[in-house]
């Protein structure tokens, strides 16, 4: 961690944030094409009529975020429930002081996406970013269609739209289907049902506000790495009644196979989350809070009643 993540004083009590305006400097900054599932999460927390401004990288997205004069902010994804953690984003989060200031569980559902009067037997080719298809395969697999990778599933569905293609579909989600006016040939394709991506909702550090239901908070720390050290940390956290809800290491750059640690906390009184901070501190060598923020909550799909409803 660099020199300016160092310990925080005691009496200062870290910023927290409710739902920023996403109407101000031009809206939130996005990675991806219009109707992507980032577009979809900005709206899932600021509402339908976020206007977004997309990005072709992530580290595009951080830029605008930064830049008071273009986005009211950011939403980036930061990990997900198969594939893992994004880990240069978590880099980028670590260098462009950012806060964090709300998070979506994105429940990632793929469709088969085609132009109105399109019908199965008439597709030849399926264009899809290629994790979509990967994440679509025992599906496809029935089917004896040449499987194209693109640069993003958005983009396939509207690229399909413009070339009122009759022979190719797309694997892309709902808001596609209706940005680009396309049929969902094939509803939920993807093998694997329980899919979630999780994303930050990130806010320049000076217009952060208090949140008044905050209950969970992402912070960064190293410690000496003398023996024990890591484990004094936990010790306190788990003392104070926190729950660690994600740890993960990432080496320092320019040290010996030293590591810095990301950790999510949960909590029910952000007093306590303040009180167990203090306590860290004396422990680490340094401690940077990224962000105080409520709990976004993985919504399970309630399962189907005796009479077969939803």
């Amino acid at each position: 961690m660099g020199s300016k993540n160092s310990k925080m004083s005691k009496s200062k009590t870290a910023q927290v944030s409710v739902k920023p305006s996403a109407t101000a400097a031009g809206g939130i900054a996005i990675q991806g094409f219009e109707g992507c599932f980032h577009q979809v999460a900005a709206r899932q927390y600021f509402g339908k009529d976020v206007d977004v401004i997309t990005c072709g990288t992530f580290r595009e997205v951080i830029k605008k975020a930064l830049n008071k004069k273009e986005s009211a902010g950011a939403v980036m994804a930061i990990e997900n429930s198969i594939a893992g953690s994004i880990l240069p984003n978590y880099t980028l989060l670590q260098n462009s002081g950012l806060k964090i200031t709300g998070e979506v569980y994105l429940p990632i559902k793929q469709h088969l996406l085609a132009n109105p009067g399109v019908k199965l037997e008439d597709i030849k080719e399926v264009h899809s970013h290629h994790m979509a298809i990967q994440q679509c395969l025992q599906y496809l697999s029935k089917y004896n269609w040449k499987l194209i990778e693109t640069e993003d599933t958005a983009l396939s569905a509207k690229h399909i739209h413009q070339h009122k293609s009759k022979h190719i579909a797309g694997i892309a989600g709902k808001l596609a289907a209706d940005l680009f006016d396309l049929e969902v040939l094939a509803p939920n394709i993807h093998t694997m049902k329980n899919n979630y991506t999780r994303f930050l909702v990130l806010q320049r550090e000076e217009i952060a506000v208090q949140a008044i239901e905050a209950n969970k908070a992402s912070v960064n720390f190293h410690t000496d790495h003398s023996r024990g050290s890591l484990a004094k940390v936990l010790t306190i956290i788990a003392d104070g009644g926190i729950n660690l809800s994600k740890l993960q290491s990432f080496p320092i750059a320019g040290t010996n196979f030293k590591y810095s640690f990301h950790a999510d906390m949960e909590f029910d009184d952000l007093g306590v989350f303040n009180q167990v901070m203090n306590a860290v501190r004396p422990v680490t060598e340094a401690l940077k809070v990224y962000g105080i923020y409520k709990n976004g909550k993985v919504e399970t799909p309630s399962a189907p009643s005796a009479k077969g409803g939803q």
